[in-house]
């Protein structure tokens, strides 16, 4: 999440994620579609501080929730909004493989701050028999990409689920739970809308996402300006996610990250893309506007110090994600501790043993 952006093995999109021809196609399908209105409530609207709030109310709600919601909206309603969707496509791709490396079905399902269901889009109805669908930004859901799975899509904060206790089977998330103000209430709540044996698979930004954009913008603003601001929104640690959803009463935790390294012809590209995506910097911390001068010298730093072969600058993506379960008493629980019967050092002997019988 740069200065209008976005604050595992390594996964290069590389030439078909260039600014240009070659995103990726969109995966369309038949399928019926219903609307639901959802008021967030006072504590929602609590949540979201006025525009002038003072930036030292952010230390417990870094992020200006409202304009989130219109930096969402505009980029929904742009000519060709799936133009810069390649990102989120692709990550909606990977947690729709986890989806089906789970063999079941799920009858009803949830996708927390679906934007354009860039995971819906992946699956199928015979994975997953109806979808809600939630955003803040109703634009957003209006211009949802067509899915064969029914789907209801209702306007709410992400933050403030309106649904009731063990209502689905699966809730599914792609980069939204980083713009979250309570991460830990967020998890909270979605282990609640979660019935029991119900699984949580989410993605969500990591810290080393556009580290190259954040050292660019940071030398130079201290080479022209003597000093720098943070460009990029504060991010949860990986060893803090597995704690997270631990207290949020998940079990059986998987957490894993990845990365996913997309080329630009440059700096300014790259921040045309995130406003796109809908990843401005809303922190109420953000500085409004980096001069022109910096922006030039910003540009020259990334060339240089980053800058491919081909002239080209790479942008990375740090992504997490998270599977976690809602207990149920059929799970399979981990045996109790010094119930082993067998120990490593016996292991190891019959190991021996055996590639002495090989030789």
């Amino acid at each position: 999440m740069g200065a209008a952006a976005v604050g595992g093995a390594a996964a290069a999109v590389g030439a078909r994620a260039l600014r240009g021809p070659g995103r990726p196609v969109l995966r369309a399908g038949g399928g019926g579609c219903r609307w639901l209105w959802a008021p967030s409530g006072p504590a929602a609207a609590a949540a979201s501080p006025p525009t002038g709030a003072s930036s030292a109310s952010g230390a417990l709600s870094p992020f200006d929730r409202r304009l989130k919601r219109k930096q969402k909206n505009w980029a929904a309603l742009q000519a060709e909004p799936a133009k810069c969707d390649y990102l989120r496509e692709e990550v909606g791709g990977r947690i729709a493989d986890r989806v089906f490396d789970i063999t079941r079905t799920f009858p009803l399902a949830l996708d927390v701050g679906s934007g354009r269901g860039y995971i819906a889009q992946h699956l199928t109805k015979e994975t997953i028999e109806k979808l809600i669908q939630v955003d803040i930004a109703e634009n957003a859901l209006k211009n949802a990409v067509e899915s064969e799975i029914p789907t209801v899509k209702v306007v709410a904060d992400e933050e403030f689920l309106p649904f009731k206790e063990d209502t689905f089977d699966l809730v599914i998330s792609s980069l939204s739970l980083h713009w979250v103000n309570d991460l830990p209430k967020a998890f909270r709540e979605i282990h609640q809308v979660l019935k029991p044996d119900g699984v949580f698979i989410g993605a969500m930004l990591g810290g080393d996402t556009l580290y190259e954009l954040r050292c660019s913008l940071q030398l130079a603003e201290l080479e022209r300006e003597g000093g720098f601001s943070p460009h990029v929104s504060p991010f949860t640690a990986v060893s803090d996610l597995g704690h997270l959803l631990s207290r949020a009463g998940f079990n059986t935790l998987t957490v894993d990250t990845d990365e996913i390294q997309v080329n630009y012809p440059g700096l300014f590209e790259v921040m045309e893309d995130l406003q796109g995506m809908g990843e401005s910097n809303c922190s109420w911390n953000r500085k409004p506007l980096l001069h022109r001068e910096t922006m030039l010298a910003a540009a020259a730093i990334y060339r240089e110090m980053y800058g491919n072969s081909d002239g080209s600058v790479p942008a990375t993506f740090q992504i997490y994600y998270m599977i976690g379960w809602k207990f149920h008493e059929s799970q399979a629980r981990p045996a109790q501790r010094g119930s082993a019967t067998v120990s490593f050092g016996d292991l190891a002997k019959i190991g021996g043993i055996l590639s002495r019988g090989k030789k």
